[in-house]
């Protein structure tokens, strides 16, 4: 199962996650293309890249700095959802062996950390879901889903590099769990990671390049 996963499976969880994002991407500006022609008219570089970067900088609108708590606990989670996986040392390894590629390695200890952090503040994403009406009516049972599947890989990988609980079998579920996220983002609301960026650059074409006034 272990040799499946790291060999078949994983490329063909590579292919479908590439494709899928560039056919989303492609889809979404032919569709933008055909009923949005608008905001094409007023394209501001300018804008765009201050309304992404402005969005990308904790507590640099003012919708953060009104939610202070919740924005350290977004970035936490996103931070340690990108940085551990791409330069965690044993990924860098797999990523040498299935690529010859290797990025530079995190120390062990903030692997760690960043694991603990992520855990931590999904677990207070996940809470706040279910506390806050506002929130709560707006989040279907697939929201639980999608993030309960992006916490599963780091509890798993967690557990199993510190062999708490049957290795091979938290070994195969982290593979496992890490390559059905991976295929399910350009298809849900985890493509966000990528749209994000397209999203935030046309509201600051509408906003900045039409209107003059700050998207943040």
């Amino acid at each position: 199962m272990y040799t499946f996963l790291t060999g078949p499976a994983l490329w063909a969880t590579f292919i479908i996650f590439c494709g899928g994002i560039i056919i989303r991407i492609v889809f979404l500006y032919s569709l933008s293309l055909e009923r949005d022609k608008v905001f094409y008219n007023h394209a501001s570089f300018g804008w765009g890249l201050k309304s992404i970067l402005h969005w990308l900088i904790p507590w640099g609108s003012v919708a953060m700095r009104q939610q202070p708590f919740f924005t350290f606990a977004v970035f936490a989670f996103h931070i340690s959802l990108l940085a551990v996986p791409l330069f965690l040392d044993a990924h860098n390894t797999l990523w040498e062996e299935a690529f010859g590629v290797s990025l530079w390695s995190l120390p062990d200890v903030w692997a760690d950390i960043m694991t603990v952090v992520l855990i931590c503040s999904g677990l207070f994403l996940l809470i706040r879901r279910v506390v806050r009406r506002e929130v709560r009516i707006l989040t279907s049972a697939w929201n639980y889903i999608l993030l309960f599947l992006t916490m599963l890989p780091f509890v798993t990988g967690f557990l199993a590099y510190y062999q708490y609980g049957p290795y091979e079998t938290l070994l195969i579920v982290h593979i496992l769990s890490g390559e059905i996220l991976l295929v399910l983002i350009p298809f849900t609301k985890l493509g966000h990671m990528i749209l994000f960026f397209f999203t935030r650059a046309f509201i600051g074409f509408e906003m900045g390049g039409r209107r003059g006034a700050r998207s943040w």
